[in-house]
């Protein structure tokens, strides 16, 4: 009885157009944000800060790019960790060889050269689809892995192939601290994440799901496949650039070509299947469960006085992805989004059953 939009009434193309239309979604939003900035970096501790809340908003970005092209353009993608090396390596080197360059610049330039290869790599979408698009954007990855691990640039000529990051700062104010941390990845996320919603709603996001649906429909009433196929791939290859030079910079610190292997690819692939293909929510709820699965899988049994092996937790991790995966396909194939869309419909009906 409480979420009802009964006598909210538009009154302009303003109100009637803005992302949430609910008053009650709007005040459960500026409560999260209020939460989110205030209230936890008051009480979280360091542990939570770097076990959970970095990698989970640093991945939602990654994941909320992959959505952008496989879930609303219908593209497929399993290159995504290559165009987060891209993007880490690149400002990497702008940071380095030009001393003083914001740590802002540094990841908009890191995340346009993953932009640049993404077109590049997105070039046969425009003839293949499916599964062979999938096999054409592995390829990304393979190439990517064996650039950075071989070309001496990219490290800086490094002998061991690993890069360390210099101490960051952003508009004059350090991020050392965790909470410093935590604070400037919510805020990028927090204005791409609103980016990305207005682009979805707007010509360019309907072009893109109208090729998802039927490419060849979309092309008879005036949608150009190759326009809406390749501003996906740019947009999408942008935002997990930004997402790579994050992971690099903030998460990591110091990383090797590793950490951008095809292993980081199917976890986010894995996170848009299961928060839901075609949500910006779902990004975020498939980052959210990735990311505290593995921390439940070794501290639940450990709490309940159950002895469980590194070796085990990594195998039960990898067995209810597999599960999830398997169920959501099939069962629910729009994601935990969906779930959420649904509860909040029912919602609205309560206490009534129609």
């Amino acid at each position: 009885m409480f979420y009802r939009e009964n006598g909210q009434f538009k009154t302009s193309y303003r109100s009637d157009q803005q992302i949430f239309p609910i008053l009650q979604d709007r005040w459960a939003m500026l409560g999260l944000l209020v939460v989110a900035f205030v209230l936890v970096p008051l009480f979280a501790t360091d542990y939570v800060y770097l076990a959970l809340l970095i990698p989970f908003i640093i991945l939602s970005l990654a994941a909320l790019g992959l959505n952008l092209l496989v879930g609303y353009c219908g593209q497929i993608s399993l290159g995504s960790a290559a165009f987060m090396a891209t993007g880490a390596y690149i400002a990497y080197n702008v940071i380095i060889r030009l001393p003083g360059t914001p740590l802002v610049v540094a990841m908009i330039i890191g995340g346009l050269a993953a932009m640049l290869a993404g077109l590049i790599f997105g070039i046969p979408s425009l003839r293949i689809k499916g599964l062979y698009l999938a096999v054409a954007t592995l390829a990304a990855q393979f190439f990517s892995d064996w650039v950075f691990a071989r070309v001496g640039w990219f490290t800086n000529y490094a002998p061991s192939g690993n890069v360390s990051v210099p101490p960051l700062t952003a508009f004059g104010l350090p991020i050392i601290e965790p909470w410093q941390k935590y604070l400037f990845c919510l805020t990028v996320v927090l204005v791409l994440g609103i980016l990305a919603k207005n682009l979805v709603r707007g010509h360019i996001g309907r072009s893109w799901m109208a090729i998802r649906d039927m490419d060849v429909a979309a092309e008879v009433i005036g949608i150009r496949p190759m326009y809406a196929k390749l501003t996906a791939f740019a947009v999408s290859s942008f935002y997990i650039g930004v997402a790579g030079a994050m992971w690099g910079f903030i998460h990591l610190g110091s990383w090797e070509p590793l950490a951008f292997d095809i292993t980081r690819s199917l976890n986010l692939l894995f996170m848009i299947i299961i928060g839901g293909m075609g949500s910006i929510m779902g990004s975020f709820f498939g980052a959210a469960f990735i990311v505290i699965l593995p921390v439940l899988i070794n501290q639940v049994p450990q709490a309940l006085g159950i002895p469980i092996s590194v070796a085990t937790a990594t195998h039960l991790e990898f067995m209810i992805f597999g599960a999830l995966i398997v169920f959501f396909l099939i069962v629910e194939p729009h994601g935990l989004a969906r779930l959420w869309s649904t509860f909040k419909e029912k919602l609205r009906l309560w206490p009534f059953p129609h």
